[in-house]
């Protein structure tokens, strides 16, 4: 049978969300010859008001390429997570930005915290928390492999910027490997 992922990515408009999109289903359907949509949404403010992109990645045709139930729901910031965080399946994996975690916002889902923008800050680039929540799914999810994600990251961002997004990356994928071998039972926020 094959298997169908839907995955939403939110934030606020600069956040590189729609970026994150764009790289993700980019490394399915380029890299690794998957069948995967993207469709994006954002507000007409554009910078600051929420936005969010949705990608579906299937062995099969897409034939219907909006979210029914995602698999998969990243938020970068708490207005991006209220308006488009629908009611979830109990297995969707939920990945926040550790600085938007409320008590209960996901009752009942995997809930896993991010420190992505004080990872991204380390580095010395608070604008490249995408990368870091990229890697982080990357590792927590198996969806997308880390060659065709990180093939794909390069073949995306600006010239000059390669490595500053690959470290990025690998630190949220290294913090994600970590988290799944120290993760508590579902529900509990970590």
């Amino acid at each position: 049978m094959a298997r169908r992922h839907e995955i939403r990515l939110c934030g606020r408009g600069g956040q590189g969300v729609i970026l994150a999109g764009h790289i993700m289903a980019r490394a399915a359907a380029i890299f690794e010859h998957k069948n995967a949509t993207l469709i994006q949404d954002y507000g007409p403010e554009a910078r600051g008001g929420a936005c969010r992109t949705d990608i579906v990645i299937s062995d099969d045709r897409v034939l219907y390429p909006y979210l029914s139930n995602p698999s998969v729901l990243m938020a970068m910031s708490q207005q991006a997570f209220n308006q488009y965080c629908p009611v979830n399946r109990d297995d969707t994996v939920v990945i926040v930005e550790e600085s938007i975690l409320r008590p209960g916002m996901a009752r009942g889902k995997k809930l896993l915290a991010v420190p992505a923008r004080k990872i991204a800050e380390e580095l010395g680039r608070g604008a490249v928390a995408n990368m870091v929540m990229l890697g982080f799914l990357t590792a927590v999810t198996g969806i997308v492999s880390v060659k065709a994600m990180k093939d794909s990251i390069l073949a995306s961002v600006p010239k000059n910027t390669e490595e500053l997004n690959t470290q990025a990356f690998d630190r949220g994928y290294a913090y994600g490997l970590e988290k799944i071998s120290t993760t508590p039972a579902k529900g509990k926020a970590t």
